[in-house]
């Protein structure tokens, strides 16, 4: 037998709130229709891909009566990265199924996308669902990156589901996700098969999220787990005074969590990748920046610091972007001449082959990134970007112009500033956390809320939860159109239709709030240690939302 901690078992016996129409009505809650939707862009071509689903009325749930539902059986699946809380909407749904008709069963498909294709499952019953409540992780039934998009997987799949008699499926995952599970849906309706879709939104970068989808699931447990380990560092810091702490976060399309994390915890510098590129800022001019802290708070006896990083900065550098297109076209042309080259020989091959400006970008990075921006690439030669360095780049990088600062102060007979760095690199220490008290109220009322509108005959729906920042009671559920958040791009010389990732919105109050106050934070000590998630006390401390959508809602 496993052991397991007090915490867990407290956990597992924490039981997560609902909106008060689940509360009254159960999964039986009338939904509702809204007005006719249209896709945030490209409203022609995604109409003409998705004839079936496009228009759709948005749907919210109100208070109803019981009615007979036949016993359901459906297939749900985690796909993409881990989020907290992924366990507490299989619990959510798997409870108002049962609530829908008793003899309802849910089949969990291992593995992710690849179990629903290959028939890889397994049954989930009441004790196995029980273990899972309220826990971290994605191991009830594991997860994976199988793109669900060619018309052979989804026959396939409809075999699958008409082998065991399934009639819905749950896609629990990110904009590329439920981006596939609206191809399904479609094509689901299309060959008239009877099997309705739904997705969930899930990801800890938060980049999926509109009017309807307020924030994705795991971002406020991670964003806490972060700013945690943020709050040790500057205490840290604040106590030895003698270092520069460069922490890189998890977010590369967004800087959602860098966002989050410095309204957290107050660092002296914070990085933003969608102001850094709407100011067409260089990589020399970030560096300059820097620097000119570490010197003003050296002026000021204070020879340490923190600064925040998001994961994805490097594509948002306007010559580092160029420099990472070219890269990518050019190795992904020449594969098979570039992979059998050395480390040496892969530098020496690419810089013959970049333009001018290019080669200059590159050449101005220091060689550990040089050889991170050519090595593990993916099936496509494209960089991987979550692996290059860039906490220590920017440390290497400020180092080697204070050299210079100080060398030009030696000859003044000035004092050198000091600086001592640290990097740090956190992401996969907030993605399998156990869920905070929102996220473990959040997920459950996405899976409930699922359920409901399996209940109500939707397919090709997004569950949602809305008025996060009120009381779990006041909250709203329903669903959105999966067409609604959709539109046009062009990935690997394709156009090809997808949700549109949520960028931090410079104009927003959230970032707005950072601006007004980094300039104090920078050449202060104005740290906030945010201290570990808080499961039981004041429902003030334990179920306390982000920052971003206080200020949001406020």
């Amino acid at each position: 037998m496993n052991q397991i901690s007090p915490l867990q078992q407290a956990r597992y016996d924490y039981q997560p709130k609902l909106p008060s129409v689940f509360m009254e009505s159960g999964p039986f809650a009338a939904a509702r229709s809204g007005e006719e939707t249209h896709s945030v862009a490209d409203q022609k071509q995604i109409k003409e891909l998705f004839p079936d689903i496009y228009g759709l009325p948005t749907v919210t749930f109100a208070r109803g009566s019981t009615f007979d539902c036949p016993p359901l059986k459906v297939g749900v699946i985690l796909s993409g990265g881990q989020a907290p809380g992924g366990h507490n909407v299989i619990a959510g749904l798997f409870d108002g199924l049962k609530a829908l008709n008793p003899d309802s069963e849910l089949f969990g498909f291992l593995g992710g996308p690849s179990g629903l294709v290959d028939n890889k499952y397994i049954k989930l019953n009441e004790a196995l669902v029980n273990q899972y409540r309220n826990t971290g992780g994605f191991d009830m039934i594991c997860s994976g990156r199988t793109k669900l998009e060619k018309d052979e997987q989804f026959a396939q799949v409809t075999q699958n589901c008409a082998e065991h008699g399934i009639k819905a499926i749950v896609i629990i995952g990110g904009d590329d996700s439920n981006t596939n599970a609206c191809a399904l849906a479609q094509y689901m309706l299309t060959h008239k098969t009877g099997v309705q879709v739904i997705g969930c939104p899930k990801t800890i970068d938060g980049d999926l999220k509109n009017a309807w989808i307020e924030v994705s699931f795991g971002f406020d447990t991670a964003t806490k787990v972060y700013s945690e380990l943020i709050g040790n560092i500057m205490r840290d810091a604040n106590s030895s005074r003698k270092y520069w702490h460069f922490i890189k976060l998890m977010g590369r399309s967004a800087s959602h969590i860098a966002l989050e994390c410095a309204l957290q915890t107050h660092p002296n510098f914070c990085l933003i990748s969608e102001e850094v590129e709407e100011k067409g800022m260089s990589l020399n001019q970030i560096v300059d920046q820097i620097t000119a802290l570490v010197v003003a708070r050296a002026e000021n006896k204070m020879k340490y610091g923190v600064v925040l990083i998001p994961e994805g900065l490097i594509e948002f550098i306007p010559e580092s972007k160029v420099l990472i297109a070219e890269l990518n076209n050019f190795i992904g042309k020449n594969k098979a001449t570039f992979e059998g080259l050395t480390s040496d020989g892969k530098l020496e091959y690419v810089v013959k082959h970049l333009s001018p400006a290019s080669l200059k970008a590159f050449e101005s990075m220091p060689l550990m990134i040089r050889k991170q921006l050519l090595a593990d690439r993916d099936s496509f030669g494209n960089v991987q970007v979550s692996r290059i360095e860039t906490e220590k780049m920017l440390a290497a990088l400020v180092e080697e112009r204070l050299a210079g600062i100080n060398k030009a102060r030696a000859a003044q007979g000035a004092k050198p500033v000091a600086f001592s760095a640290q990097t740090h690199f956190f992401g996969y220490e907030g993605r399998c956390s156990a869920p905070s008290n929102f996220d473990a109220d959040y997920c459950y009322s996405l899976g409930y809320t699922a359920a409901a509108l399996i209940g109500a005959g939707k397919t090709g729906f997004m569950a949602s939860v809305r008025y996060l920042s009120c009381p779990a009671q006041d909250w709203e559920a329903g669903g959105i159109p999966l067409t609604m958040m959709m539109n046009m791009e062009t990935r690997h010389g394709k156009d090809v239709p997808v949700i549109r990732k949520a960028l931090v919105d410079l104009s927003g109050k959230p970032f707005k709030t950072f601006v007004e106050h980094r300039e104090a934070w920078g050449i202060g000590t104005e740290y906030v240690y945010p201290g570990p998630i808080q499961y039981f006390g004041p429902s003030a401390v334990c179920d306390l939302t982000t920052v971003t959508l206080r200020l949001e809602q406020a």
